[in-house]
């Protein structure tokens, strides 16, 4: 439960301090534009992603048992966070993070960060293929300009309101979202890992937008100017009919904060040889979003993409992880116009490209030439995900890994153990 950021502050250099100085800048530059993409996705405020990121990230940096862990809100829950909202508000959203945050405490207080290991990974490759397709279908309206009136929350009902307003797409809007989902993939192969070529691609974009003719919406025209300060920590208003009401989206929010983390905390081991504390990473997940939540902020969990950038910018301790959330904070205090004026088909281009990483191209061939135990799971898991719900999804999914692994089990030969799968 010791958090790392007290055994690497043991033997702390001028030389690791620089190093985690340019991450830690760096990767905040690049949570700023994510963080507020992420929260209008989910249907809640631009502010609220911010406050996640600084909150949030401060807290898993503080308290995690990873070295180089990035924490914030994530793509993974903007399906779960726009259901709740849409379906009890706000204050139905807190309570859920909330309990979801002390879940994860006690999680990680009985060690039961061993029981993601048992979720099939065919379950997690087709619920991360459902959301992404949520995700880049969400942002389908501000990508090409449509005016949809009032967008339905399922996919086919989506899906029938934007072929309803096809025929309001705005050129400007769709150039604008081509040439910074371009920009995002050229500068990312072509610069430093130094050097935040995502928030110069948003940046390009929304200069575009203010030329003048061009008529885009942006952050602050849809929502309002950006606050430069941070909200007081307050508790919404809990009652136990909400509370039984929003449970079930609480264990999804926990299942998905615990999964995405230790799953970073791995890929973020591979990459600097180190080795995470499981059980530290799990409470300060669990604290990370009562301190969101407190703060009206979205649920948090370990960002892979942003983690994997701290790292090859040169971050090596938890203080480039402070350093993310004092960016992230320093530019809502100084430079909350600025970022209101970033232009919301720009935003949706990140989006989608951020969709498309989700999913993982590379490893479609694989899915299709995987068992056919495999490709069930993963078929009908993502399937759950875009037509029905996510907790659907993850129930039936788990429960059908299960047993068919049990089917599997009773099928092999005596002497068969676990290794020679």
């Amino acid at each position: 439960m010791k958090p790392k950021i007290l055994t690497t502050l043991a033997s702390y250099s001028r030389d690791q301090f620089f190093g985690d100085l340019i991450a830690g800048v760096t990767v905040g530059l690049v949570a700023v534009p994510l963080s507020l993409a992420i929260a209008i996705a989910s249907g809640a405020t631009p502010e609220q992603g911010l406050v996640t990121a600084i909150v949030g990230g401060a807290l898993v940096s503080l308290l995690g048992g990873s070295r180089v862990q990035i924490g914030g809100p994530t793509g993974a829950f903007i399906v779960v966070v726009y259901g709740v909202i849409a379906a009890h508000g706000i204050d139905g959203l807190i309570v859920a993070t909330l309990m979801a945050g002390l879940i994860l405490v006690v999680a990680g207080v009985l060690r039961a960060g061993s029981l993601v290991a048992h979720v099939p990974e065919a379950v997690i490759n087709g619920f991360t293929l459902g959301i992404a397709v949520i995700i880049a279908t969400s942002q389908i309206a501000d990508l090409f300009g449509l005016a949809v009136a009032d967008m339905p929350a399922e996919f086919t009902g989506k899906i029938a309101a934007l072929w309803a307003a096809r025929d309001t797409l705005q050129i400007d809007a769709l150039g604008i979202g081509v040439v910074t989902g371009a920009l995002i993939v050229a500068l990312r192969r072509w610069l430093p890992p130094k050097v935040p070529g995502l928030i110069l691609a948003v940046a390009a974009g929304s200069a575009l937008a203010a030329l003048p003719g061009v008529e885009v919406e942006t952050i602050a025209a849809r929502f309002g100017a950006l606050p430069d300060h941070l909200p007081t920590p307050a508790m919404p208003d809990i009652s136990w009919a909400l509370v039984r009401e929003v449970f079930p989206s609480a264990l999804v929010i926990a299942f998905l904060a615990g999964v995405e983390s230790l799953l970073s905390a791995v890929v973020a081991d591979r990459m600097i040889g180190g080795h995470h504390r499981p059980r530290a990473e799990l409470a300060a997940q669990g604290v990370a979003n009562i301190g969101s939540a407190l703060m009206g902020g979205l649920p948090v969990t370990g960002a892979i993409a942003r983690t994997a950038t701290n790292v090859k910018a040169g971050g090596r301790t938890p203080v480039a992880g402070l350093w993310h959330a004092v960016t992230v904070l320093a530019l809502m205090l100084f430079a909350a116009p600025l970022a209101g004026r970033m232009a919301l088909p720009a935003m949706a281009a990140l989006l989608v490209i951020t969709a498309w990483n989700m999913a993982e191209p590379d490893k479609w061939r694989g899915y299709l030439s995987a068992p056919v135990r495999d490709r069930v799971l993963i078929f009908l898991t993502m399937a759950l995900t875009v037509l029905v719900d996510l907790t659907v999804a993850i129930g039936v999914g788990v429960a059908l890994g299960f047993a068919l692994s049990r089917v599997a089990a009773g099928r092999a030969p005596r002497d068969w153990t676990p290794r020679d799968r």
